[in-house]
């Protein structure tokens, strides 16, 4: 049973680090009839921000599978945001609650019901154990499929790749009046964004660091799902690639947008605190 315990642990706390480096309607697909309109790069980032995902409040269901080489594993779990403050997430094997985490701009929690330990640190903490810089908004954006919020968006280029827009930055950073701490100020970052030329919806970006190209996430949305007026795809692909290539295919349902929700998060009291 303690080898069991450990080996699912593992197997979570694995896929939670994948995730953060890295839903009745109708499905979205697009129809491409005729030749593409070039656009200025302009009309296309006005219109990506037209599209985005509205919400104050989120919540889903979701399966995902995770691979690792010649690792394969599955687990599912629920996710609740509520926008730019907080992301709630649990995760479960075998229909059981191994961890659940409290996630915020200034903060990351869990606790691990496998091995009854906790963690409270940041983003320093977490982008030392993943030797990268990412923040909130960067996990955010990626999870629900916006762009990147409160950073630059002046400096795009468009181009047309394979039936779809595509905007380019170079040299991409955080606004000024949002960084929180003195070493966020080198947090920049190459991007590129493909977007649906109907629905102006991102079907795939990637980002990677100037100073450690190294470590790429490029992320692949699709089966666009109606809530609303709105568009959400609930199939979402994360590929990281660094030392080793992990893929992650998260598979989103019962999507629900600006519903009252709750984030319980309690540690109980036998908890062993581990360390970052």
């Amino acid at each position: 049973m303690k080898h069991t315990k450990t080996f699912l642990s593992n197997l979570l706390l694995t896929g939670v680090a994948s995730l953060l480096l890295v839903t009745s309607c109708t499905t979205h697909r697009s129809i491409i009839k005729q030749p593409i309109k070039e656009e200025g790069a302009e009309y296309i980032f006005n219109k990506l921000k037209e599209r985005e995902l509205q919400f104050r409040t989120l919540s889903a269901r979701f399966s995902a599978d995770y691979k690792n080489g010649n690792q394969k594993y599955a687990f599912s779990g629920q996710i609740r945001v509520q926008k730019d403050t907080l992301i709630w997430l649990s995760l479960s094997v075998m229909g059981l609650e191994g961890m659940r985490l409290m996630i915020s701009q200034d903060s990351i929690k869990y606790i691990n019901r496998l091995n009854d330990t906790y963690l409270i640190g940041d983003w320093y903490d977490l982008n030392k154990f993943l030797n990268t810089n990412i923040d909130y908004n960067i996990l955010q954006s990626f999870l629900i499929g916006n762009d990147i919020s409160f950073y630059e968006d002046g400096k795009f280029k468009a181009s047309i790749d394979k039936n779809e827009y595509k905007l380019t930055v170079s040299s991409r950073q955080k606004l000024k009046k949002f960084i929180r701490r003195q070493e966020e100020e080198n947090n920049i970052f190459i991007q590129n964004i493909w977007l649906d030329p109907n629905s102006f919806k991102i079907t795939r970006a990637d980002v990677k660091e100037i100073k450690n190209t190294n470590i790429k996430l490029d992320a692949t949305y699709s089966s666009f799902e109606a809530i609303g007026t709105q568009l959400f795809p609930r199939e979402m692909i994360y590929l990281i690639t660094a030392e080793n290539r992990i893929l992650v295919d998260v598979k989103f349902s019962r999507i629900n947008i600006d519903e009252p929700m709750k984030f319980p998060f309690t540690i109980p009291s036998k908890f062993t605190r581990v360390r970052p």
